[in-house]
């Protein structure tokens, strides 16, 4: 299945300057390894070492946070949008 990767302004130089990638894919631990297969670099900067998702990183599915659902293994259907949303912070 289709599903579109969102990407920040912050990530987009990692990923060759696109705002959107589109993969297939029916979980979100899928999109994020088919993203990682065409833009290597980005999971160094979203991933950890254990392979999971680093602590400010956030990522939803239909506007809910995977965190709150099943994860990385949250699905996602056709047409959904996976959206990749790292914290910022400043003072």
């Amino acid at each position: 299945m289709s599903v579109a990767v969102k990407l920040p302004t912050q990530l987009r130089a990692s990923a060759g300057g696109e705002s959107t990638v589109e993969v297939e894919a029916a979980t979100v631990g899928e999109a994020l390894d088919a993203l990682f297969a065409r833009h290597g670099e980005l999971r160094e900067r979203l991933c950890d070492d254990d392979g999971g998702l680093r602590r400010f990183v956030n990522v939803y599915v239909g506007g809910e946070d995977i965190r709150f659902g099943d994860g990385l293994a949250t699905p996602v259907a056709a047409g959904q949008e996976v959206q990749i949303l790292p914290a910022v912070a400043g003072g």
